[in-house]
């Protein structure tokens, strides 16, 4: 199964609290700060949530 590599690249802070949750229970911390992640239906929900923060790259 594919993996995905996903990047914080701009602050939570100050977001809807949905969002600085979902950031918090990716694993990810600060600012380039990085998590990888299987590639599944609940990592991808999570992403569209928080697409505008972060940077997604798919890892084989």
């Amino acid at each position: 199964m594919a993996q995905v590599k996903i990047t914080l690249v701009r602050s939570a802070a100050h977001r809807l609290p949905k969002q600085r949750k979902i950031v918090k229970e990716l694993g990810l911390g600060r600012v380039n700060s990085s998590v990888v992640k299987p590639d599944d239906a609940a990592t991808r929900g999570a992403i569209m949530h928080i697409a505008h923060l972060v940077d997604v790259e798919i890892i084989k």
